[in-house]
């Protein structure tokens, strides 16, 4: 129970491997490692990732602590660490500027989405769609940045990440962007609709969905086809996958 209690809590745990790695080569974060513990009994299945990370505790002065099961188990949220774990520091994501957003990019803004597995789930989709970066409401998930990255799979991490501004429509148009809604009411299929960037994706949390301001600066809404009649809708995750994808392919 105590896994399940904590898991959508404050954590900067990060389990395993591909999230250590993420730490450690992102140049998007300014998120630090302060100790890796690992399993003495693993050391073996650990030498090769060891070695490597013997090599970056030099360059960036962390520890690298030997450790057993039972530590290393109840300092993680997860069971998939593998017998390694960092103690990290905290991550600032700054407010987005104007000077911040790219020529001809493509940015999403996220919100609503319920808990830390579906938006890490969302940024790995995002990140491997070519998204330039995520925009995020001050409150979200990034609070439990460890399950983020680990349900991520260290995306969270390599991806660009800024709060929100209250201004921030007007500052993507003043950029020259179009603004995409991602919801049901007057909507057209995202398959018709023009996707080119420079372009900002709004998607909203299945619940909640999209606040009618934002909807109000949309220069299109759009829905995602459904393969057969179905009432539900997608998952936030799911649907920032198909919609991503759907801007990657039109805008290769």
């Amino acid at each position: 129970m105590k896994k399940e209690d904590i898991r959508y809590g404050e954590s900067c745990v990060f389990e395993g491997m591909t999230s250590i790695s993420a730490v450690l080569t992102s140049d998007s974060t300014d998120r630090r490692i302060i100790r890796v513990l690992y399993d003495a009994e693993r050391a073996r299945k650990l030498a090769r990732p060891l070695s490597f990370l013997r090599r970056k505790a030099e360059e960036r002065g962390f520890e690298i602590v030997e450790s057993d099961a039972e530590t290393v188990s109840s300092l993680s949220v997860g069971n998939s660490h593998g017998g390694i774990i960092a103690e990290c520091t905290g991550r600032t994501v700054p407010e987005l500027t104007k000077d911040l957003i790219a020529d001809g990019g493509f940015y999403v803004y996220i919100d609503g989405v319920e808990d830390p597995y579906n938006f890490g789930y969302a940024l790995r989709s995002l990140y491997a769609a070519g998204a330039d970066a995520v925009i995020l409401p001050e409150r979200n998930w990034m609070t439990a940045a460890g399950v983020v990255c680990r349900s991520s799979a260290g995306a969270s991490e390599l991806m660009p990440l800024y709060t929100a501004p209250s201004e921030m429509c007007g500052l993507f148009r003043e950029r020259g962007y179009k603004i995409l809604c991602a919801d049901k009411e007057r909507s057209v299929s995202v398959y018709d609709t023009d996707c080119k960037k420079p372009l900002l994706l709004v998607v909203g949390g299945e619940k909640r969905g999209i606040t009618r301001d934002l909807l109000d600066e949309a220069d299109a809404v759009v829905h995602i086809d459904y393969g057969r009649p179905f009432k539900a809708s997608l998952s936030a995750a799911s649907a920032a996958a198909v919609l991503g994808f759907e801007i990657m392919r039109q805008n290769r």
